[in-house]
């Protein structure tokens, strides 16, 4: 069979590499076309030459091209799959640094929190663009899978807004899932049965079945705590799970910037933060991590072309979702997974317009999501908070209305518990203007940002973070990239 599959964001060479080979894994996909589009045209000659070269040595009929023209990419493909950022690493550094300055501590700061509040104002402009050429020049009725981060805000502009069949992924319950199957034992992941339901980085096992056997919260606490690794990476974690009584999907540093009560005071942050990796909760650790990887592709660009030289092993596809949505709708194999879609109803005790993230079954006929899930208590009142904020943000987003973006990011639970309503308008002034060529539904609104920040009242800190090994400003970035293009 041949249809066209756009990737937007497609110079994120690692990630498009997978998404393209285990779309190959399916047998019938071998005719497809690749159409991929990125703002960088270095990065899109890297990776069109990779896949060129899985093609070539796969003696495959699959035609890659690629351009910059996002419109021209798009036009007649049945799928698109975006993976951008907006801003890069210059905007993200500022979405770690400024709140900083006002206390507020993150690992990652790309879901909510000041920091994800900020990259949902980048990007959903951009979704909607990427929304409008879908209309009018996919195909008709073409899917939009987003991987981009604010998952949920992005996801839902897209579906409110731009009004394009859109679906999110994610792999967080995926890689929970593989936490839980190694602590309880399991000899393979196939063991593990799991329901996982909530939003998007706060989803939650509610049933765990091994090998057909049900795990109760005494027993997986146990576990946890007896795993040598996760009992120290994961203490956040597992105190929720002891106090909810299910596990989350998220990482611990991810999870610690969702809730109020674990990065709020700088004494008590690396009481449950690990500093072994990034990801376990170091301030701004995405950030140096993403900064000081982000060339990686450079340096080893040869090793993964040749690389490339190997034959396509289906064996070894990811789990990412996208190949298999799509195996499902071409072929009507049928697919299970977690996917984010607009609520109606799915989760009894979540809004009707919010974005989840649930199990649905996929086949010829779209995605069926498991209606009539409730969550616990508990796990439903932190998903409301966030949904809150995330309604607020996208229709600022939208709207371009500060004073909602404003409201928005005084609700944020973190943001609320450490923050006065002064300090947050100051802040999220001092964003809006350190982003203003990123932000072009605020233009309107910078000048005046810019005269309340020169009459400050607030006093801001130097302040690094509790946990942290070192947060970059966008100076620093700015002249490492211009030193490394000097440099050739």
């Amino acid at each position: 069979m041949s249809f066209k599959i756009a990737i937007i964001g497609a110079g994120s060479v690692g990630f498009t590499k997978k998404l393209f080979t285990d779309i190959l894994c399916v047998p019938e996909f071998q005719d497809v076309e690749f159409a991929l589009t990125d703002v960088s045209e270095h990065n899109l000659t890297m990776i069109k030459a990779i896949l060129d070269r899985i093609v070539e040595a796969n003696k495959l009929p699959t035609r890659v091209t690629a351009t910059t023209e996002r419109r021209e990419a798009i036009s007649g493909a049945r799928y698109v799959i975006s993976c951008v950022r907006v801003g890069g690493l210059e905007a993200y550094a500022e979405d770690i640094r400024i709140p900083l300055k006002y206390g507020i501590d993150q690992c990652v700061g790309d879901t909510i929190c000041a920091g994800g509040i900020l990259y949902g104002q980048r990007n959903i402009p951009v979704i909607l663009d990427f929304c409008k050429d879908i209309r009018e020049v996919a195909e008709p009725g073409a899917k939009f899978l987003n991987y981009a981060n604010p998952m949920a805000m992005n996801t839902w502009a897209a579906i409110e807004y731009g009004k394009v069949d859109t679906i999110g992924l994610c792999h967080g319950v995926q890689h929970g899932a593989e936490q839980i199957a190694e602590v309880l034992g399991a000899k393979n992941k196939a063991e593990l049965d799991y329901i996982c339901s909530g939003i998007n980085h706060q989803t939650w096992f509610t049933d765990l079945r091994l090998n057909g056997r049900k795990i109760g919260k005494d027993e997986l606490i146990a576990a946890f705590e007896a795993h040598p690794v996760f009992s120290q990476q994961e203490k956040l974690r597992i105190d929720v799970l002891k106090r909810f009584g299910v596990y989350s999907t998220e990482s611990n540093g991810h999870l610690s910037e969702y809730l109020p009560w674990y990065r709020k005071r700088p004494d008590e942050i690396n009481k449950w933060i690990d500093m072994s990796d990034w990801i376990h909760g170091e301030t701004g650790g995405y950030l140096r991590h993403s900064t000081e990887t982000r060339n990686w592709f450079e340096t080893e660009f040869q090793q993964i072309l040749d690389s490339a030289s190997q034959p396509i092993d289906a064996n070894r596809r990811s789990n990412e979702h996208a190949s298999h949505i799509l195996e499902a709708l071409e072929t009507n194999r049928v697919y299970r997974g977690h996917f984010n879609v607009k609520n109606n109803g799915v989760i009894t005790n979540l809004p009707a317009d919010a974005i989840i993230e649930s199990p649905g079954f996929v086949d010829r006929f779209g995605i069926n999501m498991v209606a009539g899930i409730t969550l616990p208590e508990a796990c439903a009142a932190t998903c409301i908070s966030s949904i809150n904020v995330q309604r607020m943000s996208v229709h600022a987003a939208v709207s371009g209305d500060l004073d909602l973006l404003k409201l928005a990011v005084l609700h944020d639970p973190l943001v609320g518990a450490i923050s006065t309503p002064e300090e947050v308008w100051q802040m999220v002034d001092e964003m809006v203007v350190a982003q203003a060529r990123w932000l072009p539904q605020y233009a309107h609104a910078v000048e005046g940002a810019k005269d309340r920040l020169s009459r400050a009242k607030v006093k801001t800190r130097d302040w690094k973070g509790a946990a942290s090994r070192n947060v970059r400003s966008i100076e620093e970035l700015r002249v490492e990239k211009a030193a490394m293009k000097q440099a050739g």
